[in-house]
């Protein structure tokens, strides 16, 4: 089978079944008794990951001038929702280049000294490599700043004091979207861990319209990834893509609230039961890169960091990022899907670095061996570079 950083590659065919075939009742509520323990605050779950950042910043109800800092090295749907809950985001730059992708305590410190309408901190995470939290943690108790965790990338991760993610802000914002950690298909929560705003949330959500699309999407990127080899999987996801059968994971109105349907949940759960094996897996692969790969490529406080972090995916930074994928595609090694190619432009590390990484697949899916034979063709298309 070929191998991809996304197009469903966190599934299986005991994931494909489970998506058609199980709807268990109560289990909407399962999951949120399971997140209210686990996070240790009230649970209000979503059907997106960014619809739980921008309720997290309306339950504020922040002066309109009222700004967020977020990273500069980031996606659009972080600096929209922030937008959408009529507050201005503030991209802060990453230090320098060997950085984990997460930008420092140092720099935000720097910038509330500057700018006095900063009410708001959001810390991702980046790829799963967790940031220096005790630092800013203390800053924004210092300065009364709200600390919001967005887990999208790094659920399971653990920051160096030991705590998980996820246990240091007043609010925490998660994801079960395509190719996340805990991978649903669709869906997201938020947790008011600060008691002070646990009764605040109180909007209408409507039901999402593409269930059946989301449903199928599992069991269509399997038999895609299934078949590519034998040249059939390409014509299939072309028909699919043609006929708008595939689901996005930009769909429904941008930031509209919805809530998550019982199916969801099913997965969510049936994914947090299996997340230690899935971690611990994605921690080897992530090993076996480390290992294998030229060092001029690796970023060592990322290195460093892969036995705390959930290990989304491992990046590599490549002087001529496009010669290195068209090499491993003429492998059947499918890398082309850029994160955070369009970053704030007030933010010049962060942009050089988009330019140059390439984020490696250490999912399920990928074994040992697959992991091996990537790192081998790398070192190939550098050698001969």
């Amino acid at each position: 089978m070929s191998i991809f950083n996304s197009l469903g590659s966190n599934y299986n065919l005991k994931y494909v079944l489970r998506s058609l075939f199980s709807n268990p009742a109560g289990q909407n509520q399962k999951l949120k008794n399971f997140l209210e323990k686990k996070y240790q605050g009230k649970a209000v779950l979503t059907y997106k990951g960014r619809e739980a950042l921008t309720l997290a910043l309306k339950i504020l109800n922040l002066p309109k001038e009222s700004s967020v800092i977020i990273n500069g090295f980031t996606c659009y749907a972080v600096y929209k929702a922030v937008e959408e809950a009529g507050l201005t985001p503030i991209c802060l730059d990453l230090e320098e280049k060997n950085t984990d992708l997460n930008f420092a305590a140092q720099t935000l410190e720097k910038i509330l000294k500057e700018n006095k309408n900063i009410k708001v901190v959001v810390i991702q995470n980046t790829l799963g490599y967790p940031t220096d939290i005790e630092k800013v943690a203390k800053i924004c108790r210092e300065k009364n700043i709200i600390l919001i965790e967005d887990l999208a990338h790094c659920i399971g991760a653990k920051y160096k004091n030991g705590k998980e993610t996820g246990s240091m802000g007043d609010f925490v914002a998660l994801s079960f979207s395509q190719d996340k950690v805990v991978d649903a298909v669709c869906g997201g929560a938020l947790v008011i861990r600060n008691k002070k705003y646990a009764s605040s949330e109180n909007l209408q959500f409507k039901e999402p319209a593409n269930q059946t699309k989301d449903r199928l999407y599992p069991l269509f990127t399997y038999k895609i990834r299934f078949l590519y080899n034998l040249g059939l999987g390409k014509i299939l996801h072309f028909i699919l893509k043609r006929l708008n059968l595939l689901s996005e994971p930009i769909q429904e109105g941008f930031y509209e609230f919805y809530f998550l349907p019982n199916w969801y949940c099913n997965l969510a759960l049936f994914e947090f039961a299996n997340l230690p094996k899935k971690l611990s897996h994605r921690r080897k692969i992530a090993q076996i890169y480390a290992k294998k790969l030229n060092k001029k490529i690796l970023n060592p406080n990322i290195v460093e960091k892969i036995s705390i972090s959930s290990n989304l995916r491992f990046p590599i930074f490549a002087d001529n990022r496009e010669r290195l994928i068209q090499f491993l595609k003429k492998a059947n090694i499918f890398v082309s899907d850029i994160w955070y190619n369009d970053v704030a432009p007030e933010c010049p590390n962060a942009v050089e670095i988009s330019h140059a990484i390439l984020n490696l697949p250490t999912h399920i899916n990928v074994s040992e061996k697959d992991a091996l034979k990537i790192s081998e063709r790398i070192n190939e298309c550098l050698k001969s570079a």
